[in-house]
């Protein structure tokens, strides 16, 4: 792969590592923490009564702050062309979404502590609740729309020939995922159980995370944005 240029370089480091740091869950295989994978949400390992919720807060701001840091580069140093526009502003708004989705942490894990969602329910939490609630939607909101768009701009402006290549099928794998984890939501909320909650999640910030070192590896590929 030949070295990116200086144009590009941050970009591509910035993003490569902010994905890497995006799967920092996946600890939880190596750490005892307590929550089923298959039934919790993600923010739930970084929730303020965890053990290990600062590790987990740590790690959503440092992927927060490397994907926005080098989305916003790309952004200034990117063709003014519509669908790289919209999908590097999507990629800014979930790098600076992340950011505050690690600084507005649940104050205790609902899907496993009875008492945690019968106070959410209540509207007895913590406003931060609220507040990661939209923090999280903000945060998916512009993945997607990233996701979409530079995958969109991959196939259309003939660049990115990686990205262009795999986006199709993980732009639909993240589309899965996320109807997935919405439906398996609203019937938590419902009260007729998981319905695989944590699985469904974990898949969408997979994707995700797959999705940014294929983008990182096709931009630093070509040497440009």
């Amino acid at each position: 792969m030949p070295l990116a240029g200086s144009r590009v370089r941050p970009a591509v480091v910035l993003l490569a590592l902010g994905a890497l740091a995006y799967t920092a869950w996946v600890l939880e295989v190596l750490l005892h923490t307590g929550l089923d994978p298959v039934r919790t949400y993600v923010s739930e390992l970084a929730a303020a009564d965890q053990p290990l919720g600062g590790l987990f807060r740590a790690t959503d701001l440092t992927a927060g702050v490397l994907v926005l840091a080098g989305s916003a580069w790309a952004l200034w140093r990117c063709e003014r062309r519509a669908w790289s526009l919209a999908g590097w502003s999507g990629l800014v708004l979930f790098g600076a979404a992340t950011v505050a989705d690690s600084r507005l942490p649940l104050s205790c894990a609902p899907t496993v502590d009875p008492e945690c969602a019968a106070r959410e329910t209540a509207g007895l939490v913590p406003a931060t609740h609220t507040a990661h609630a939209v923090s999280s939607s903000l945060a998916m909101a512009g993945a997607l729309v990233a996701v979409g768009c530079l995958t969109v701009a991959a196939r259309r402006y003939r660049r990115w020939a990686a990205l262009a290549r795999v986006g199709p099928v993980l732009a639909a794998l993240e589309l899965a995922a996320t109807a997935w984890t919405l439906a398996a939501i609203a019937a938590f909320q419902a009260g007729r159980g998981t319905w695989a909650l944590g699985a469904g999640q974990r898949a969408q910030v997979l994707c995700v995370a797959v999705w940014l070192g294929v983008l990182a590896y096709a931009v630093a590929r070509e040497n440009r944005v």
